[in-house]
């Protein structure tokens, strides 16, 4: 689903770069490099030439330990840049966590308002409310003097997950459009390299709350730790290899301080594919076992896909037990969707589909009958097709609700290639009726 941020609208199919434009003396790796009003301007210029096409004004480091800044001293730094950036049609972004320094950004031209509070201050979002600007919600574990005084999770991934949901659910009640809302789940703000690592790592779960993702991970110092990299400044490279993980598992937006570095990484990125599995036709089940047999098959299906070349499962749904749809007198299905970045072509990637079918039994001798094991292509992201062999998106896909209830476990409010949305056709209306089985 595009982000819409005032005038601006990104779709998420292809990255969305965020340049970085500290306008202080203390952030961690360029502080007093553009404090200069006409320097700060003249690198904002230069960040959009480059290949960024939101450049994030900010004059108060919210580095570990840092101290706060006046809200006039903030906003007397940022000021001329926004407006000056604002005059040339550029999409500017205010990094500030103080309700007043975000109110006369956007009516100075901001048509975001980057928030590392995540929107805790109900003054901020008064803010939100009346204006159009795009939101990003962050999550940070304390304030900047103190977050990294013993960050403490149970579970670092599910914690970030649920409070980004939460803060999400909050602006949305309060009349904030769901278009609007992005969420970063910031990497290194009141967390530790190896709670960071495996934030970063798990992705993906922050990615199936269904919002655009932003990976702000330049220079930061898990990068420094992990990559063994002490100088910031010397982070550039790894941090566009991270940017580019990032995005394979679901984010959409990549705020970084090397914006050509990162624009040539990205390049890199393999189109997203959402592959649908079934099968009702178990092969040697005892008696009373014939679902579990199904739930082995697509899982024996699932660990060849791993094998497949140039390609990487990103993440599985729950298995969904559905009724048989079109031929209605046969067994129970058990069906899962699979998210795959893969640089195949459709009909290449179709072929070793068919080749697992082939080894798992699959006879193609009645349409729509039982099987051993079914695959298909559901999406492949920027592909519409319509051949005798293949047609993308899978024809029917938004009326099968066992396709659409795991695929929007991945990806709730998914847009398909061709401009549907998978969850277009309501409930009550889809063939197939589809129930969970397990995770």
């Amino acid at each position: 689903m595009s982000w819409q941020c005032g005038r601006f609208s990104f779709d998420p199919v292809v990255p969305t770069i965020m340049g970085v434009l500290n306008v202080t003396p203390d952030s961690f790796s360029d502080g007093g490099s553009w404090l200069d009003p006409e320097a700060a301007i003249a690198h904002g210029l230069a960040l959009a030439k480059a290949g960024a096409a939101i450049i994030d004004v900010g004059g108060e480091s919210t580095r570990p330990g840092a101290e706060p800044v006046d809200p006039e001293e903030e906003w007397r730094r940022i000021e001329p840049v926004i407006r000056a950036l604002n005059a040339q049609e550029l999409c500017v972004s205010v990094d500030t966590r103080h309700s007043e320094v975000a109110e006369r950004a956007v009516l100075a031209g901001a048509s975001i308002i980057n928030d590392v509070s995540g929107f805790r201050d109900p003054a901020m979002v008064a803010v939100a409310e009346h204006c159009d600007a795009g939101l990003v919600v962050m999550h940070m574990q304390g304030e900047p003097q103190t977050m990294q005084d013993n960050p403490t999770y149970q579970d670092v991934v599910v914690e970030v997950r649920d409070y980004l949901q939460a803060r999400c659910e909050a602006l949305e009640a309060a009349g904030i459009a769901r278009e609007r809302l992005c969420i970063d789940p910031g990497p290194g703000f009141g967390k530790t390299v190896s709670q960071t690592i495996e934030l970063m790592r798990n992705l993906h779960e922050i990615a199936r709350l269904g919002y655009p993702v932003l990976c702000a991970v330049s220079r930061k110092r898990f990068i420094g730790e992990a990559y063994h990299i002490e100088d910031p400044l010397a982070r550039d490279e790894a941090s566009a290899t991270e940017a580019l993980m990032a995005c394979e598992l679901g984010a959409t937006v990549v705020r970084t301080h090397n914006v050509e570095a990162t624009v040539a990484v990205l390049a890199n990125l393999r189109p997203q594919v959402f592959l649908g599995l079934g099968a009702n036709l178990p092969l040697m089940a005892l008696p009373g076992e014939e679902e579990e047999a199904k739930i082995a098959q697509i899982n024996h299906a699932i660990g060849q896909l791993c094998l497949l070349p140039d390609s990487q499962i990103i993440d599985i749904s729950s298995f969904y037990g559905s009724k048989a749809a079109y031929k209605e007198d046969q067994e129970d299905f058990v069906n899962a969707v699979v998210l795959m970045r893969s640089g195949l072509p459709p009909k290449e990637l179709l072929e070793y589909l068919h080749a697992i079918e082939n080894s798992l039994g699959r006879v193609r001798t009645e349409e729509n009958g039982p099987r051993p094991i079914d695959l298909d292509i559901l999406d492949y992201q920027l592909y519409v097709v319509d051949t005798e062999v293949l047609t993308l998106p899978h024809p029917g896909i938004t009326e099968r609700d066992f396709v659409v209830e795991p695929f929007c476990e991945l990806r709730p409010h998914h847009q398909l290639a061709n401009g549907l949305f998978v969850d277009s056709v309501p409930r009550a209306e889809r063939v197939g009726a589809a129930w969970k089985l397990r995770g």
